[in-house]
């Protein structure tokens, strides 16, 4: 499975290319106020909202000079304790947890290690941790892996965590999807004593009880998608497609609703949110988006699509993305897109607002917070 936040598309400028994209979205949106709300982040992904209004970013962290792997891109990471949690509140920010495992780029780029978080209350959250390849990966990385492709209850007060669940071990031991053993744990939705996860690399959903049993909920199809040209094969030619699912959420309706990427060949308008009701059969919600890193319910009750990388993750230029919010009807209004850059994840604020992690898969230090009223 392909890492979901990696491209092919990096700049030397890549600081001026974000600072150009906040004063197009300052300048261009007159209807809509965008702000930064943090800085100096390491691979920015999910972010979770307090009761008392603090924000919660998960950080992927980016990595370091420890062991190195080769991930099934194949891309080769090395290992530092670099992964971290960020709070944001009274219009500042500060790391409440950090040392957690994360592997990265040597330019501390595309960070594989907290990819999203669910709270529990304003002193726990529970954090979903990475992989991006197959089980024994994390026997590679010694002592170092122990925490990787495992679910953590985290304390927010002593930064102190212990897993909880290992979907890892799942993925080794059943192999749900029935392909070539990978992982990849990416987003999460908390209930009362279980964790729903979508696992990128799997291409499934499981379900994490209180006492560490994993099970499998859904499965997502394989499908066929034109190949590239770059391939060189001929015209028509189709090639399979992972689903990779990146997001969960459930519904007012009770149902659980998850987000696909799509794997390689990354097409535009082939992702879809998939809906599946508690022991029912997983149906299509909706489609036509592109490259799908997260979605939610608003305070309007309406499902929100945040897309990666709008002309698709393989398309040239810049990968910027766009916030979606879907009508009862169908329709689709784009409710936030300038400034958007590589956005990994976004959550609304007790305010009204909605915050979103920008540059997910930068080099260290590149990731930032955008806080957007619309």
């Amino acid at each position: 499975m392909e890492h979901p936040t990696r491209t092919r598309f990096w700049s030397d400028d890549l600081r001026a290319l974000l600072a150009a994209a906040l004063t197009l979205a300052a300048g261009g949106a007159q209807s809509q106020t965008i702000e930064l709300a943090a800085s100096g982040l390491d691979n920015p992904r999910g972010l979770a909202v307090g009761k008392n209004g603090a924000v919660y970013v998960a950080e992927s962290g980016q990595g370091g000079t420890g062991t190195c792997v080769v991930t099934s891109e194949p891309l080769e990471v090395c290992f530092g304790a670099t992964g971290a949690i960020t709070r944001i509140s009274g219009g500042g920010q500060q790391r409440v947890v950090s040392g957690l495992p994360s592997l990265a780029a040597p330019d501390g780029s595309g960070g594989v290690g907290p990819h999203d978080l669910a709270l529990r209350n304003n002193r726990r959250a529970y954090v979903v941790m990475g992989l991006t390849g197959p089980p024994d990966l994390r026997d590679e990385l010694g002592s170092d892996g122990t925490d990787f492709g495992r679910l953590l209850e985290v304390d927010l007060h002593s930064g102190s965590w212990e897993a909880v669940g290992d979907l890892v071990a799942h993925e080794a031991a059943h192999n749900p999807d029935g392909g070539v053993l990978d992982t990849n744990p990416y987003g999460i939705f908390a209930r009362a004593n279980q964790w729903i996860v979508a696992d990128a690399g799997g291409n499934d959903l499981l379900r994490v009880r209180r006492g560490g049993s994993v099970e499998t909920l859904a499965v997502f199809p394989l499908r066929l998608a034109d190949a590239p040209e770059f391939l060189g094969l001929p015209p028509g030619e189709q090639i399979p497609m992972e689903a990779v699912p990146t997001t969960v959420v459930q519904g007012p309706d009770g149902a659980y609703y998850v987000g696909q990427l799509t794997g390689f060949p990354f097409p535009k308008n082939q992702a879809r949110v998939y809906r599946l009701e508690p022991g029912g059969e997983l149906e299509v919600y909706a489609g036509g988006f592109t490259n799908i890193i997260d979605i939610g319910f608003g305070p309007d009750g309406l499902l929100y699509v945040l897309e990666i990388a709008t002309r698709g993750l393989l398309s040239d230029g810049p990968p910027t993305g766009s916030l979606m919010r879907i009508a009862s009807d169908g329709s689709r209004e784009v409710v936030a897109k300038r400034g958007l850059f590589l956005p990994g994840g976004f959550a609304f604020g007790t305010d009204g607002s909605i915050y979103v992690s920008n540059c997910s898969a930068c080099p260290a230090g590149a990731g930032e917070v955008l806080r957007i009223e619309p």
